[in-house]
């Protein structure tokens, strides 16, 4: 008996095996459990989010562009838009879908499964566009592709039926649209110009664009649709893109199935851009752009002493609210037919004709060649290596020194001391004036192909000796030298304070973090030979016809001819600052002919327009200088 006891106390060992089994099938079990709940179903719901939510991009309306003293150049104006989302039309897309198959199953006709439901859903759509055609007397009709490409691919964002519903529209579809249509009036924001073709160039404009920022907007793993927005394309509004552009905001919606919006479960608002302010008065623009009206050129009128761009004008120009909310093909083929498109200021490229003796002069007075002293005797004609070089005055302005040859203009006078000067000493006077290259304004696509010869360049490019005819021609603002007319405002800027360069600058106060070029470093007698010839030129020579009682002005007229194959082009050049004592207007103008019957010069075209400049600009002024004689 006790031995039978005895063996029931002992444990089998075939039960311990069981229990290792047990025991490893639980474990298997819960790790199964684990990994299908933490791991499997985290990606799932992953999956399930991605498939589920859907984020909309809008973006943030553009900053504004203000003149100097606060005038709105550019803004923003509503744009009303009739729109239908497509979610709320699921139902009426059915039962149009069921009316147009029934023929069919009736006929026992084999239905064609995609033409069908595409075609009920242009006839739902465009009985809602018939509603706005009767309201506001359109013919408007579905584009029945463009239709089933937005239910492919933005179908979560609105329909639109009609685009930029002018005020009067816009009213009477809020009056007569029923409460519960699906119809809606969508608002967004495009970009206005109160004053049209004003600085147009410099402005610049936008362009329709789905490339927002989209930087601090959460969901960037779900699929996103975007709200049309703008980019800068020409001008300030390209330049300072990132500055102006609006702050994206967005949203987060759950979607069913099909597509279709659900609930909207997160918002975060769009912001406005940033602001700019520029240098441009716009009233002196407008005096010049009405100056420059009936000519093709620039002008640029700059403050010397702080290299603020007071106005830049280019004509021919174009209307900026024809490109909102876009540009049609037939207005962009009229600019481009009118040659509209360049910004002349700082894109064309120009010889300077007289108005770079300024530069021979300053070249032939630092390297001591000529001084108040040197005189030339002009017959009408001078001789270079064999080649006669003819005075704009073929009858000779008689015994010249360097004030003198400033205020008329004498060619012989520049041609037979810049020879004398050579080549080199000219060429580094128009480096120290910054000729040779860009100014680096805040406008994207400044030309850097401007041009000042020398016989290296020559033989690099032409594979030719530089000979002193070539420098003759130079001497004078002829043969090989191209600037444009913003150079020569902001060399003229720099000449008028003594400096070597100025940089031009759109923006108010935008070099103020600019630490001044270095002064010229002439001989100050020789520097006032200069100034005295341009003062001359305006009192009683070739400038006459930019003199203005009351205020002193400096200034000097250039024409140049550009060989082409129609015929030779007159430029006609003005360049000038005042009052001369305390600089704070500088200006150069450019009048481009673009017929060879266009007999256009410095002082007959160009000076009337700097005049008309010089007026605006002091009768703005505080202690007006003309306030006697204004009418």
């Amino acid at each position: 008996m006790n031995q039978i006891l005895e063996s029931h106390k002992n444990y089998n060992p075939r039960l311990r095996l069981f229990y290792v089994m047990v025991a490893a099938i639980v474990l298997i079990l819960l790790s199964g459990l684990f990994y299908r709940q933490l791991i499997i179903g985290t990606l799932y719901s992953d999956r399930e989010e991605l498939q589920n939510l859907r984020r909309i991009l809008v973006p943030g309306p553009r900053g504004d562009i203000f003149d100097r003293n606060g005038e709105l150049l550019v803004g923003n104006r509503p744009r009303f838009a009739a729109v239908v989302y497509l979610a709320e039309l699921r139902t009426k897309f059915r039962q149009e879908f069921a009316q147009l198959r029934r023929p069919y199953l009736e006929q026992g006709i084999s239905i064609d499964g995609a033409h069908l439901p595409a075609l009920a859903r242009s006839r739902v759509v465009q009985r809602y566009l018939d509603e706005i055609n009767e309201i506001l007397d359109r013919e408007e009709s579905i584009d029945s592709n463009e239709l089933e490409q937005h239910l492919r691919q933005r179908l979560i964002l609105p329909y639109f039926l009609v685009n930029d519903l002018d005020p009067e529209e816009y009213a009477r579809l809020l009056e007569q649209v029923p409460i519960d249509s699906p119809i809606q009036v969508y608002s967004s924001s495009v970009r206005h110009y109160p004053y049209g073709s004003a600085a147009s160039h410099v402005l610049g404009y936008v362009g329709s664009t789905l490339e927002i920022p989209e930087e601090g907007v959460p969901g960037e793993r779900l699929m996103t649709f975007n709200i049309r927005g703008s980019a800068g394309r020409e001008g300030l509004e390209s330049y300072f893109d990132d500055r102006i552009q609006g702050q994206t905001g967005g949203e987060i919606w759950v979607v069913d199935p099909a597509g279709f919006q659900h609930r909207r479960i997160e918002q975060r608002r769009s912001v406005q851009g940033d602001d700019v302010v520029t240098s441009i008065d716009i009233n002196l623009q407008l005096d010049i752009e009405e100056a420059l009206r009936d000519y093709t050129g620039a002008a640029v009128a700059m403050d010397p002493r702080t290299g603020e761009v007071l106005a830049m004008a280019t004509r021919p120009g174009y209307d900026l609210n024809d490109f909102t909310p876009s540009l049609s093909s037939s207005m962009a083929s009229r600019i481009n037919e009118i040659g509209a498109w360049p910004n002349r200021a700082a894109q064309g490229l120009y010889p300077p004709g007289s108005t770079f003796k300024l530069i021979t002069a300053m070249a032939a007075l630092r390297n001591g060649h000529i001084d108040a002293a040197t005189t030339s005797y002009c017959r009408g004609s001078f001789r270079v290596s064999g080649r006669t070089f003819h005075c704009h005055n073929r009858a000779g302005h008689g015994e010249v020194d360097v004030v003198r040859a400033l205020s008329v203009s004498c060619n012989v006078f520049f041609y037979e001391h810049g020879v004398r000067t050579g080549i080199e000493g000219i060429h580094s006077e128009a480096v120290r004036f910054g000729l040779d290259r860009r100014t680096g304004i805040e406008l994207p696509g400044e030309t850097g192909r401007m041009l000042v010869g020398n016989p290296a360049w020559k033989r690099r490019v032409r594979g030719f000796a530089w000979f002193p005819g070539d420098t003759a021609n130079i001497s004078i603002g002829q043969g090989d030298v191209r600037v444009t007319p913003l150079q020569m405002a902001a060399a003229t800027a720099a000449f008028a304070t003594g400096r070597e360069t100025v940089r031009p600058t759109l923006i108010l106060g935008g070099n103020n973090d600019t630490p001044p070029s270095p002064p010229l470093d002439i001989d100050p007698d020789y520097y006032q030979l200069v100034v005295r010839g341009m003062i001359d030129a305006v009192e009683s020579g070739t400038a006459r016809n930019a003199g203005l009682p009351g205020v002193d002005i400096a200034g000097k007229t250039g024409t140049a001819q550009v060989p082409t194959r129609a015929g030779r082009l007159h430029m006609g050049w003005f360049v000038g600052y005042a009052p001369v004592e305390d600089p704070r207007i500088a200006i150069a103008v450019l009048v481009e002919g673009t017929h060879p019957d266009d007999n256009y010069g410095g002082g007959a075209n160009a000076a009337p327009i700097a005049r008309q400049a010089f007026r605006r600009f002091f009768t703005e002024q505080p202690g007006d200088p003309l306030a006697d004689i204004r009418p």
